[in-house]
Parts: C-alpha cells; sequence; structure tokens
C-alpha cells in the first residue's frame, strides 16, 4: 500500500474528464500529428475496495484541479 497524493475519482468518465481539463488548460495535443496526446495520464486502483480511478499529483495540475487530496493505493505484492 502506498500514500499517494493526488486527485481520487469514482468514475473512469470523471478521470477522463479531468484528463481533459488538463489538455484543454495547457493546449495538448496541439495537432493531430503530435505524439504528446495527454497533459496527464490517469490510473486504476483495483485492488481498493472499492475500486478508483485517480491522478497522481504534479504542481502543473494545481491551476486545473485544484489542491490535491492524500489517499492510499494498494499495490499487487511483487513477489
Amino acid at each position: 500500500m502506498e500514500s499517494i497524493n493526488g486527485y481520487q475519482y469514482q468514475t473512469e468518465q470523471e478521470a477522463q474528464t479531468a484528463q481533459s481539463a488538463c489538455n484543454a488548460y495547457y493546449g495538448i495535443p496541439v495537432n493531430d500529428e503530435d505524439v504528446t496526446r495527454n497533459w496527464v495520464g490517469y490510473q486504476f486502483a483495483e485492488l481498493n475496495t472499492p475500486t478508483f480511478w485517480y491522478i497522481v499529483y504534479d504542481e502543473s495540475l494545481l491551476p486545473v484541479l485544484g489542491s490535491p487530496i492524500k489517499f492510499e493505493v494498494i499495490y499487487p505484492d511483487p513477489f
């Protein structure tokens, strides 16, 4: 389990909406040929109960997504 500073969403649609807001704010992608398609990615906490989607905090997200929160994410045992 790891403590994450970031943004937590109950549905994938909410996470996609946050991602889209960041893309719009930073003008990503500039054109259809751009390699960079998203400013930020989101992840799925599939081992947590209930499950949720989340974005890890980065300073560049503050003007778009606001203040982050702390929450726990369960990761699979690597061994």
